[in-house]
């Protein structure tokens, strides 16, 4: 199961188009629109999310709410288009009046430029800006929809935003989700919830912007999905390439991550059991749910670290394009904050990698040939 999007942040419409969909899958077009939703909200987001009301419209491969076996394509209107008709005009010639040239410290704006040849900073910043994400949270909806089918959920929450955070918890992976959406920073400890705004308003104040930790978790998976004979199907390394693609993801941790790596191998490992009705299984989780490549059947536990949106009420220093004299760098409507929103993305892109695994693993065209599949796999395992 693979996505592809296409759609500028301030273009008439974004768009998803995922291949390798089996057929069968139940799709509920109110859960898109509900991931949709979840990563529109959170405290410190900025105007834009005033404007836009994210749903999803099914263009191809669903018929009668479930999928049919050919690519799933998906679009997300942008009701912000409607404003920038003539800067995102699609024909006629460039206007010089819009264009921007003082490129943004911390984005892609300057490599951008450089890179495609262009004197507009926003040819790449319309692009680059994380607005693109919303395609993968519709894409990812249509992986969570398979993997409910495998009693697979993915799930994510907030640990930290700048230095406000929550006690590490005992299992990420038991964190109570109904804590986690309650919160408006989508963190389940209500007392850091209220650091953690009051350090947004702070950073609000003081033209800043903040970024923060989060975890991304996913419960119900089988042992052996990924691989540990190739390095292209190690599952630790699919996940990573697919986390830090998303806009600010600057760090990635599996289970206990660097704190493994100040302990002794007694500390660190997970001690092997077994049981009649449930197989194998690990006493404790410190290798997050990934061994050697592979999934070990317990939780997938990942933390990823967010850095702070580029955008600054008070810019820092930059260099125009045309001049070449020091100047602010530019500023575009943007968030103070979008720390629970890139958790909801990362749901989204763990999700499609875990549908991908268990779809090499146990066949790719139909649910029910699938799950039955896998039923025998377990049945084995277990014996």
């Amino acid at each position: 199961m693979r996505y592809t999007t296409s759609g500028e942040s301030h273009g008439r419409v974004l768009t998803a188009i995922v291949t390798g969909v089996p057929a069968g899958i139940p799709v509920d077009q109110s859960a898109i629109d509900s991931d949709l939703a979840r990563r529109q909200v959170g405290y410190g987001r900025g105007g834009r999310m005033r404007i836009e009301t994210d749903t999803a419209s099914i263009l191809s491969g669903v018929r009668f709410s479930r999928t049919i076996g050919s690519p799933v394509a998906l679009a997300i209107s942008n009701r912000d288009w409607d404003n920038w008709t003539d800067v995102m005009s699609v024909q006629g010639e460039p206007i010089d009046s819009v264009r921007v040239t003082a490129p943004r410290p911390g984005h892609a704006d300057l490599a951008g430029v450089l890179k495609t040849c262009s004197n507009d900073v926003r040819d790449v910043l319309e692009r680059a800006s994380a607005r693109e994400t919303a395609a993968r949270v519709a894409a990812g909806a249509i992986a969570k929809a398979f993997l409910r089918q495998v009693d697979v959920e993915v799930g994510s929450f907030v640990f930290s935003i700048g230095g406000a955070a929550m006690d590490t918890p005992l299992d990420a992976s038991e964190v109570d989700p109904s804590l986690v959406e309650a919160s408006d920073v989508r963190c389940p400890d209500a007392e850091a919830s209220v650091r953690m705004r009051a350090a947004i308003d702070a950073a609000h104040t003081d033209g800043e912007s903040l970024g923060g930790l989060f975890y991304v978790t996913a419960t119900g998976l089988v042992p052996g999905l990924g691989g540990y004979a190739e390095a292209a199907s190690r599952l630790d390394a699919r996940l990573a390439a697919a986390a830090m693609s998303i806009p600010a993801i600057k760090g990635l941790e599996f289970g206990d991550g660097f704190a493994a790596a100040k302990r002794p191998g007694s500390q660190v490992h997970d001690a092997i059991a077994h049981d009649g009705p449930r197989g194998f299984y690990r006493k404790t989780n410190h290798a997050g749910g990934l061994e050697g490549g592979m999934t070990n059947g317990e939780p997938l536990i990942m933390r990823l670290a967010m850095k702070p949106i580029p955008t600054l009420m008070r810019p820092l220093a930059s260099v125009d394009l045309d001049s070449h004299e020091v100047i602010d760098a530019s500023k575009e409507r943007s968030d103070v904050c979008a720390v629970p929103a890139a958790a909801v993305v990362a749901e989204a892109e763990v999700a499609l990698v875990l549908a991908d695994s268990y779809l090499q693993k146990f066949g790719c065209d139909c649910v029910e040939d699938i799950v039955t599949a896998l039923r025998a796999y377990e049945s084995r395992i277990r014996s």
